[in-house]
Order: C-alpha cells, then structure tokens, then sequence
C-alpha cells in the first residue's frame, strides 16, 4: 500500500508540474506570436504526437469529425492537446508512477531477511520458544546463532552479522539503541523480549518450572466476538479499490478542470473565440471544448488502466489481480460523470477572466467541492462504515462521484440507489451545462478585466424579464 500512495504522490507531482510548464509554454507561445490560436503551442507547424498518429488517435478524431459543427472544436481540442509536449511528459510521468506502484511491491515481495539472534549462555528450550514466537508475533523470523563469548557476539553484531544478542537471558545487546519512533523488526523484536524474555525468566528464578512459567508468560489470549461479522476479503478488496478509484477520480477532475478554464481564458486573451463565434454558437463552441478535453481525459485513463492491468498481469502484481469488477465499473462510471459535471463549471468559471495570473483564484473556489468529498470519502472509507452525511452526499451531484463508490466499497448500495443516483447526477449534469452555457455566452466577450458572476447573473435574470 505504501508504494500504491508513493505512486500517486508522484503522479500529483506530474500533475503539478505538467500545469507550471503549461503556463509557462502558453506565456511564452503569447509573447512571440500574439493572436496563435489557443492551445496551440505552436503545435500545428510540429508533427502529430505519437497518440495524435496511433490508430486508436485516427479513430477518435474520425468520429469527432461526424458530429458536425461541436466535433470539429473537439477534434481541433483534441489534436493540440495531445501534441503538446506537456502532455506526453506529464503522461509519461504519471505512466511511470503507476509502473513503480505496480512492480516495486513484487520486488520487494519476500525481501525481509530472518532477524539473526545471537545466544551467549545457556537458554532453555521454553525461552527459545519464546523467542521464535515473538518474532512471529511481529511477523519476522527469527534465526537463534550460539555465540562462545560476549566480545565475539558483540564483533558479530557491529560487523552486521548479527542484529540482536541475547546474554544469559537477562540483557539484550543491538548495534544501535532504537528511538521510541523506530518500527523496524530489530527495534521490534528488541522491545519485545525485553518484556516477555525478563518476565518468564522471573517466573522461572522464582521457582516456577519452565514450562508453567511459559504458559504464565504468554497466557491464552481471551475470545474476541463481534456483534458484526468481519469484512470478507472480497469486501476489503472493494475497499482498497475504491480507495484508488478515489484518488484517481480527483487527480482527473483536478487537472482536466484546470485545463478548461486554462483554454477558455487562452482564447479569451488573444481574442480567438471572437474568430471562432463568427461561426459557431457559444453553445457548439463550449460543448466541442468539453467534450474534446473530456475526450482527451478519456484517452489518457484508459492508458493509465490499460499499463496499470498489463504490467500487474505481467508481473503477477496482487494490487492489480485483487481489483474487485464491480468496484473498478463503479468508480469508472462515475469518473464519466463526475468530469460531465464538473466541465461545465470550470468551463464557465474560465469565462469569468481573461488573464492566466487569474487561473489559481478562480480554479480554488471551484475545486472546494471536489476537495471536500474526496477528503470525506477517504475518511469515511477508511473508518468502514458509512453515516448519515456520506448517503446524503451520494445523491448530490457535486459529491456523488466521491461519495458512492463509496457506499459501493462498504457494500450498502444497491443496484436502484446506485441507479437513482446516476439519474439524479445526469438532471445536475443538464441543468449544470444551461446554467453554464448562459454564463459562457454573456461573459465570453467581455473584455477589460475580470468579470464578476453577479453582473452575469444579473444580466440574465434582466434578459429572462
């Protein structure tokens, strides 16, 4: 599981710096040739990247070519996205996290070395036991070497030899006295013969034979049982698949949401869309926008799965094989979703500005809602069971892409309350997209300065009366 989280601490990363080298390539594609074309990165006198050029990349643009006046602003989208060089680097970043996720874990399968004891003195056979059985109560092996002499055990231990010495059974002797934060099997296992070691010695000084002092040592621990039954391995595989169904869905509506109003305010600033709307509706172009950055998003996560599933079938990696179906559906739906809603809202925060300094003030408001019911999710997953907030959460649509994978993961949905919440998001989607629509087309063309949503809204009710 470390490794999973190291993995998609570095694909943030890739997230992060692919937005700064955005930024900067688009600041400086506007300082040398002012009135390019949006987005472009002077990408229309390079070649096609390799996905522009990739069958799979011919098929999307062919398709987006047959919707008509939208597909040909997606197709447009879609071309410069995937040939900007930021894409392909960020790309390859985040591939390679997902490859360290997915292989360091069977490296390191089975790595941990048995901890090697060294016994100066006589040791009975129940203390020895007793010593095996610690180690296995911490999850090591322990591996008893004899040891002549005290200097001989301690040449051994400072040589790495050894990493623990046991002397007469009654002191303990590491390389390295370990700090109250040290986790590691030595500091582990040092700490827990110093108790259960002195404690049956005691027992046994004490007149107790060997045998009753171990059983007095390590009593019969008392019968837990729980009024519910323990999760089943299916069910905690759901769990850890939600979990990175989450993570992935918020690094998607982050940075493809930050793309939007990155495109919207490029072609604002240089005075494109005013070319493109003396053709198109503010609805074709704000639709083709979405849905070819969507498309984009698409191309991009069915990649990541696609290396994600083929690396850990070629590895034998268990974090991919213990994926659960219906949690991996679930959490994809709702990626689709979650970006159909969530477009349309950066898209029309985008036309609020008109200058790239103005991206982060207005991409943080708009992201709380996201960032709120990931937080809450993950907590709520974490802990195992649902409440009251993260159901009522599921049915909203601004935190139903969060919150019912996650009542998915802790199997208190059904298929119909699954279903009424798809149906309740794609009403949000719909009304989301009108609203958006009409704050697109009355702030696209204002110019001058940042453009107030209450000045918006204000026009549209005055144009509604």
């Amino acid at each position: 599981m470390r490794y999973a989280l190291l993995a998609v601490i570095l694909a943030l990363a890739a997230v992060r710096i692919g937005f700064r080298l955005r930024r900067r390539a688009r600041a400086k594609a506007a300082d040398g040739t002012p009135g390019a074309p949006a987005g472009s990165d002077g990408a229309d006198a390079r070649p096609a990247g390799a996905l522009a050029s990739s069958p799979a990349g011919r098929l999307v643009v062919a398709a987006l070519d047959a919707t008509g006046d939208v597909g040909l602003v997606a197709r447009r989208e879609v071309r410069e996205r995937l040939r900007t060089r930021v894409f392909r680097i960020s790309t390859l970043i985040v591939l390679l996290a997902v490859a360290a996720g997915v292989v360091i874990p069977v490296l390191t399968k089975g790595s941990n070395k048995p901890v090697e004891v060294g016994v100066v003195g006589a040791l009975s056979a129940p203390l020895r036991a007793t010593v095996q059985g610690t180690g296995i109560e911490i999850g090591t092996k322990v591996t008893l070497v004899s040891e002549a002499t005290v200097p001989g055990a301690e040449a051994a231990l400072r040589a790495g030899r050894l990493d623990l010495v046991l002397v007469d059974a009654h002191r303990l002797l590491v390389k390295q006295e370990p700090t109250a934060s040290d986790t590691s099997d030595t500091a582990l296992l040092a700490r827990a013969l110093s108790e259960t070691v002195a404690l049956q010695g005691g027992l046994q000084a004490a007149g107790i034979p060997p045998l009753r002092a171990a059983e007095l040592a390590h009593p019969k621990p008392l019968p837990v049982q729980g009024l519910v039954a323990a999760p089943s391995k299916t069910r905690s595989t759901e769990r850890s698949t939600e979990t990175f169904g989450l993570i992935f869905t918020y690094v998607l509506l982050s940075q493809y949401g930050t793309w939007l109003i990155m495109g919207v305010i490029e072609e604002k600033s240089s005075r494109v869309v005013e070319v493109l709307l003396s053709t198109l509706r503010p609805g074709q172009l704000l639709a083709g926008k979405v849905i070819g950055i969507g498309t984009v998003a698409m191309i991009q996560a069915a990649l990541i799965v696609a290396v994600a599933l083929g690396l850990g079938a070629a590895v034998g990696s268990s974090l991919i094989h213990g994926a659960a179906p219906l949690a991996v559906v679930a959490s994809l739906v709702w990626v689709v979703l979650g970006y159909a809603f969530y477009c349309w809202v950066f898209a029309a925060g985008g036309s609020l500005a008109d200058r790239q300094d103005q991206v982060q003030a207005l991409a943080f408001p708009l992201q709380l809602p996201i960032l709120f019911a990931y937080i809450y999710s993950l907590i709520v997953l974490g802990s195992g069971s649902a409440n009251l907030l993260i159901k009522v959460l599921a049915y909203l649509p601004p935190t139903a892409p969060f919150a019912m994978p996650v009542l998915v993961g802790l199997g208190v949905a059904t298929w119909w309350e699954f279903a009424i919440s798809v149906v309740l998001c794609l009403a949000g989607i719909v009304l989301v997209a009108r609203v958006a629509s009409g704050i697109y087309y009355r702030a696209i063309l204002r110019t001058g300065g940042r453009v107030h949503l209450r000045d918006v809204l204000g026009t549209e009710l005055a144009a509604n009366s």
